[in-house]
């Protein structure tokens, strides 16, 4: 009955190691920016904090789409699941895609609302995943034993 499990921990891994990777860059990145804006000594060695910080809205723009994808694959692979997990995981959804969306349009970090800084949504979204992976780990659907990630069919 431990057939999917590989393919579990493949994916939470993956899914971590961009989530935490985004962070740190965006953060590093933050970092960078707050430096170099605070230091009025122009270091024309160094890139511009303009240029950090369109660099760092595209990465997080590019980050969270693909959370985007992958949290769309996970919504359509859970149908069969208990509501409670695909309620929180459809709300993991809803939040990376208001973050992408802050992302997408602003031009400066000035533009981004304070929640889109916040650690915490990326923390919930990661605490909502580890529930899932944990579950799937105890409780492995029938269907996905015959056919991996597919949803249940006997309903129909």
């Amino acid at each position: 009955s431990d057939l999917p499990l590989p393919q579990i921990e493949v994916f939470k891994q993956g899914f971590n190691q961009k989530l935490q990777e985004g962070q740190e860059k965006l953060h590093q990145m933050w970092l960078d920016w707050s430096r170099k804006s605070s230091k009025e000594s122009g270091d024309k060695s160094s890139a511009e904090p303009e240029e950090m910080e369109s660099l760092a809205l595209l990465m997080a723009c590019s980050i969270t789409q693909q959370l985007q994808i992958a949290c769309c694959k996970i919504v359509s692979a859970i149908q069969g699941l208990p509501s409670s997990l695909q309620d929180k995981v459809k709300q993991s959804l809803s939040t990376i895609e208001e973050l992408h969306a802050s992302f997408s349009v602003a031009k400066s970090f000035q533009d981004l609302p304070n929640s889109v800084l916040s650690q915490r949504k990326l923390a919930v979204i990661q605490e909502y995943m580890e529930e899932l992976l944990d579950y799937l780990k105890n409780n492995t659907p029938l269907s996905w034993l015959v056919g991996p990630f597919s949803p249940r069919k006997e309903e129909v």
